[in-house]
């Protein structure tokens, strides 16, 4: 029943809190501007992570409730950085608290402190990953749309009720933040859905929870993570700073070859469903070795897409 509940409410509380965030966003003057790393024409209301972190709410109450501790902060974090623009340094020290505080709720199977290092590390990778995906209308909470979809279907527990109030929220957000969007997640948002992906790849690394799912879930966070790779690799080779921004992120690099900007998204979307598809299939198998083969197969992938792309080419440009 809880799990139905969640779902349900993290729906009907995203579609009823968006535009109040909208407005709210508009009053305050937290909008993204256009600008020479932007995708839009026009300025469009931040503050869309509030709107999903108030439908997440139900879940984390029938879950674990301290889980909103570090998600409320990932959320906080965002916000700030959406109306302050914080320093690197800022952002990677509160995306460490952030990452400690999951480690804190959610204990994995790995000794410490490897366990605690692994959760931080892979917390911070995926609030910056989710944040680069959110390029372009409905990228970002379509992809991970699709992997709260999966998450929910290979999990049991906590990480099954939260990944459902995650499925439901996000599929009222899109309906605001399809193209042409009317709101976007903004660091806030984008911070908030790393910090739950890294929570429920937690929750798959629990000590009874079977290996083949730990694995395969990795699935859903390759997207995210390859997002991260892919930039460090083109700003180490174009000797900028890993900070920066660009223009160079394999979406981009398909909408400058005249895909548009719906296509594109369309086509993450279908690579997270396929991934999604993969890590279910490889969980439900109970295989380790299948799960293990269909993680490399995944990576095979995204490394072959990405490379068609020329997502691992030195940027024309670089800003910030």
């Amino acid at each position: 029943m809880r799990l139905w509940v969640a779902a349900v409410c993290g729906l009907c509380l995203c579609t009823l809190c968006t535009p109040l965030a909208m407005r709210l966003a508009t009053k305050l003057s937290l909008v993204d501007r256009p600008g020479p790393l932007k995708a839009q024409s026009r300025p469009v209301p931040y503050l869309g992570g509030v709107a999903v972190f108030a439908a997440l709410v139900p879940a984390m109450a029938l879950s674990r409730p301290w889980t909103a501790a570090p998600l409320g902060g990932a959320l906080l974090l965002g916000v700030a950085d959406d109306r302050a623009e914080l320093s690197p340094a800022w952002r990677l020290a509160g995306q460490l608290v952030v990452g400690g505080g999951i480690a804190a709720v959610i204990p994995v199977r790995l000794a410490v402190p490897f366990g605690w290092l692994a959760t931080v590390a892979v917390t911070m990778v995926l609030m910056n990953g989710v944040n680069m995906l959110d390029g372009l209308d409905a990228l970002a909470p379509g992809s991970m749309a699709v992997a709260a979809l999966g998450a929910a279907i290979l999990s049991g527990g906590t990480g099954r009720v939260l990944a459902l109030g995650m499925t439901g929220a996000l599929a009222g957000f899109l309906l605001y933040n399809r193209p042409p969007a009317r709101i976007y997640l903004g660091d806030g948002g984008a911070y908030l859905i790393g910090a739950w992906l890294s929570v429920t790849l937690a929750c798959s690394w629990a000590p009874h929870v079977d290996n083949a799912i730990s694995v395969a879930m990795l699935l859903l966070a390759a997207i995210p993570g390859a997002e991260v790779l892919f930039a460090v690799i083109r700003r180490v080779r174009a000797g900028h700073s890993l900070v920066g921004g660009d223009r160079s992120h394999p979406y981009d690099l398909l909408v400058a070859r005249g895909w548009g900007t719906t296509r594109p998204m369309l086509a993450y979307v279908g690579t997270q469903s396929v991934l999604c598809l993969a890590a279910v299939l490889a969980g439900r198998l109970h295989s380790l070795a299948g799960a293990m083969s269909a993680v490399g197969a995944g990576a095979f992938v995204l490394l072959a897409l990405a490379g068609a792309c020329g997502a691992f080419r030195v940027p024309g440009a670089v800003g910030q």
